[in-house]
């Protein structure tokens, strides 16, 4: 089955800005979370959307991927393009059937080494923990090489034989007559299953798949300022290469839990503070928290709700090594809900005097909503 468009995957155009894009796939990321939906195609539903992400929140490959698609570039016709598996896959099947096995495919050699498959793992996160980093262990289900056998599949004591159908090429060549005269068509031989080999006494201990399945549990650094949506990659630690090939890589896909005070954007911290009317109008040095601990700001007299500071190296470690994002704090002039008569008869004096001298500011905004009643 072929991809699906990646920009399609998130719902976005292709002229979709980076933040419109991390907005798109938060939604979705937490709408089909294993740990949140638990339909059948959630899984696969949550890595579609992460695989979608992490090309096109990198410049590089979502240049590459706007220009070439799902094909890979580097592969041409001989490597890994897709055109039907194994080499040329498809091609070859129409230069056999057109000119009688003659095209020159090139056979895959079943007893070739070949690298294992990769594996993906989702690890969910702290707010904190993907601003820090850390160091966890986790386990993971994955084929090892049966301890019994040793990988040959055989009982202990016998031997694997070299298919007598195939020859251990693994392919058998069909015939078959047609108006256009006879066709060679070349198939995986179905007597090994393309292996090559046939094993007359299979090992009880993995049935003669020469693999079992385990659970392993990995050591993973996570790097300081890992984002939600980003991957890691640890290397070797997928499933065993065949005859002797590679073993495939472990993707760790991190999803991160939202802060009931801080918002993150990239390397940047975003939060808002409260402070009373009288702090905003007279001045005021509060204490605000960060995520490296608490700082002073000085608000100056005057300021206005909605107003923002920043405060420079409080964000969060580049995950490249980068430097360090800022934190932006909004200062909110809370209305206090409940005042003693006291506080009110103050107000009511503080309201008398405003009243008898306007400030100019004051005096243009009512202007100018006198103005719009009018109509002028």
């Amino acid at each position: 089955m072929s991809k699906r468009d990646y920009y399609e995957v998130l719902g976005v155009g292709k002229d979709a800005s980076k933040d419109e894009m991390k907005k798109a796939y938060r939604k979705l990321s937490k709408k089909y979370h294993p740990d949140i939906n638990k339909e059948a195609d959630a899984d696969q539903k949550f890595k579609e959307i992460s695989e979608a992400y992490e090309v096109l929140s990198d410049d590089q490959k979502r240049a590459q991927y706007d220009r070439f698609g799902h094909t890979d570039p580097n592969q041409g016709f001989g490597g890994g393009a897709d055109f039907g598996g194994g080499g040329f896959g498809g091609f070859e099947d129409i230069f056999n059937t057109f000119f009688g096995g003659g095209g020159g495919g090139r056979r895959r050699d079943p007893n070739a080494p070949r690298q294992g498959a990769d594996l993906q793992y989702t690890m969910s996160l702290k707010f904190e923990e993907a601003v820090f980093g850390k160091e966890t262990e986790i386990e993971i289900p994955k084929e090892e090489e049966c301890d019994t056998c040793h990988g040959s599949g055989a009982k202990p004591g016998t031997k694997v034989d070299t298919c007598s159908h195939c020859k251990g090429a693994g392919q058998l060549n069909v015939e078959q007559n047609t108006p256009f005269g006879r066709i060679v068509n070349r198939r995986v031989c179905h007597y090994c299953n393309g292996t090559g080999k046939q094993i007359k006494e299979k090992c009880s201990t993995c049935g003669g798949a020469g693999k079992v399945q385990k659970r392993r549990k990995i050591n993973v650094k996570i790097p300081a300022g890992i984002d939600d949506g980003q991957q890691l990659r640890v290397t070797g630690q997928g499933e065993p290469g065949m005859n002797g090939g590679p073993p495939g890589d472990l993707y760790v896909v991190f999803h991160v839990r939202t802060h009931e005070f801080f918002e993150r954007n990239g390397d940047d911290i975003y939060c808002e503070m409260p402070v009373t009317f009288a702090q905003a109008a007279l001045g005021d040095e509060i204490e605000v928290p960060t995520l490296h601990g608490k700082v002073k700001l000085k608000v100056p007299a005057g300021t206005q709700t909605g107003t923002r500071f920043r405060m420079k190296g409080k964000g969060v470690p580049n995950v490249r090594g980068y430097g360090t994002g800022d934190q932006h704090i909004q200062v909110k002039v809370v209305t206090p809900a409940k005042l003693t008569e006291k506080q009110k008869q103050l107000l009511r004096e503080f309201a008398d005097i405003s009243g008898q001298v306007p400030d100019e500011q004051h005096e243009s905004f009512f202007d100018k909503v006198k103005k719009a009643f009018k109509g002028e």
